[in-house]
């Protein structure tokens, strides 16, 4: 009965925080919380979950990775000087608690720098999860923050490894035949069809060749599972595969935010820290932004970027986990880390849930500077002669774009945020531009043109209803079309004012009757 009461409190927390309009995983951390302070004996499994959870995320993070934009000076250098200035910064503050009198337990120097370089971290499982609900992960942005994490990560386990005192196995030199091998794995998965067998196929090589071979020749099974993602991120079917493996990943993630609170609340001092390092995340964001934005961003990018790594990382718990079991730092310290992460994962979580105004208001306040200091992604782009937007160039944004430019209309543009997209379609010989709806200045180009009409092609649900929002803001005064996946979700786009909404199955069913009647 033990695992069903864990069961029944996780989702009643769960269900409560999205009844106050929080993310989900602030009732899971609650929740972990709650059974850590109760009389329920703890299930160990639980953290096993967790940890099949993250190497799981970070295998899909592998599917979404261009190693080349790990070389650019927007994401090493921003990684490189953010962790070198919090960990300086950090270090310098727990010196500073320490001198007043917190107490939590024995502190060498040498755990205190430790500590200050685990919270120089950003949290992987939070910033993916925001960039997947909004899907962001191939914007600008979100490519900059996925690359500054995984430079962070890879940090983190070199720490680990020489913290550990024991090298990796000779036969870690071994792991360079899965290039080879990935390439024999690809076709299988050529041959694996759609459904189920995606999904086992992903989290076996998740878990097997990623995790496991590498943690057998003692190198970090994390990064094992991210290596074994990035060998196939230039599939043609990377994108289901992490489509796939989506609902997967966040059940198993339940266990890890469950997992954070299991040894209950911990006591004043730790509390003390906590709330001192939460004062400390907008200095982190700040510093982020700044960074970002000496290195050639514009001042929205720089400030969606800052707010997104925000939070502290799951790794920092790890690591001073670590240095206390090396008597670097005394028991305390874990749970007072481990209560500052939830609290920063509440904090991340609802300062992003819906961050337009805050990001127009933040980058208002950073200083401008002229269009050709910028970086050349972030160069304007004149949108003269544009008549229709498509909002959104997937499957449904594509062929809509086909078919205007077959009826003979010109001055069709298409919009999307995944550059890699962006690219590929430009290559196809399409009008495409990489933008973000909820960018302002993106509305006052469009405004100046006089558009007649938008196309919102957006698949994920309540996309559409957002680009909605902005479209309501803006002098745009020309038809709306939307296309809908819900019932719920067409209702509220014609509730305000869309013009025509096709629910996406329906707009199949109509095209395969017409295809059939022709036949």
């Amino acid at each position: 009965m033990v695992p069903a009461a864990y069961l029944l409190v996780a989702v009643v927390c769960g269900f409560a925080a999205t009844l106050l309009r929080l993310p989900p995983l602030v009732g899971f951390l609650a929740a972990g919380f709650a059974l850590g302070s109760s009389s329920l004996p703890r299930l160990e499994f639980v953290e096993v979950l967790g940890d099949l959870g993250v190497a799981v995320l970070l295998f899909t993070i592998g599917l979404k990775l261009d190693l080349r934009v790990l070389r650019r000076k927007e994401v090493a250098g921003t990684a490189v000087i953010v962790m070198t200035v919090l960990t300086g910064l950090s270090t310098l503050l727990l010196a500073g608690l320490l001198g007043l009198g917190l107490n939590l337990g024995a502190s060498t120097p040498a755990g205190v720098v430790t500590a200050g370089f685990a919270l120089s971290f950003s949290s992987t499982v939070v910033v993916v999860k925001l960039l997947e609900e909004r899907d962001d992960a191939g914007s600008l942005y979100g490519r900059i923050a996925i690359g500054v994490l995984v430079l962070q990560d890879i940090a983190a386990v070199i720490y680990m490894t020489a913290a550990s005192g024991r090298l990796p196995s000779p036969w870690a030199a071994a792991l360079v035949a899965l290039w080879p091998a990935s390439k024999l794995l690809r076709k299988v998965l050529d041959r694996i069809d759609h459904g189920e067998m995606r999904a086992l196929f992903g989290i076996s090589m998740a878990l097997l060749p990623g995790y496991l071979l590498f943690d057998l020749v003692g190198v970090d099974g994390d990064l094992g599972a991210l290596v074994m993602g990035a060998l196939f991120a230039s599939h043609p079917a990377a994108k289901e595969l992490s489509s796939a493996l989506f609902t997967i990943k966040e059940l198993l993630l339940v266990g890890f935010f469950l997992s954070i609170g299991l040894d209950g609340v911990p006591g004043t001092a730790a509390f003390a820290l906590a709330g001192v390092l939460l004062v400390l995340l907008p200095v982190r964001s700040l510093i982020y932004t700044g960074v970002v934005r000496a290195l050639g961003m514009r001042r929205r990018t720089s400030v969606l970027t800052g707010m997104a790594l925000t939070a502290y990382s799951e790794f920092a718990l790890i690591v001073v986990a670590t240095a206390a079991g090396h008597g670097l730092l005394g028991e305390e310290w874990a749970p007072a880390v481990s209560l500052a992460l939830a609290l920063s994962f509440v904090v991340s979580s609802i300062v992003n849930r819906k961050p337009a105004s805050l990001v127009e208001w933040l980058a208002g306040l950073l200083p401008d500077r002229p269009a050709s200091a910028l970086h050349p992604e972030e160069q304007p782009v004149s949108l003269e002669g544009v008549c229709t937007v498509v909002f959104g160039m997937g499957r449904a944004g594509r062929s809509t774009y086909t078919r205007l430019y077959a009826d003979g209309e010109v001055g069709v543009l298409g919009i999307d945020s995944d550059a890699s997209k962006v690219e590929a379609l430009r290559r196809q010989g399409f009008n495409v531009l990489e933008a973000d709806a909820t960018d302002r200045q993106f509305w006052e180009r469009l405004d100046e043109v006089h558009a007649t009409k938008a196309v919102l092609a957006m698949s994920e649900p309540g996309a559409n209803v957002r680009v909605l929002e902005w479209l309501g803001r803006s002098s745009f005064e020309g038809r709306i079309l939307a296309i809908a996946r819900y019932d719920d979700e067409a209702a509220a786009l014609r509730d305000a004012g869309v013009d025509v909404v096709v629910n996406l199955y329906d707009g199949a069913g109509e095209a395969l009757a017409r295809a059939a009647e022709a036949a």
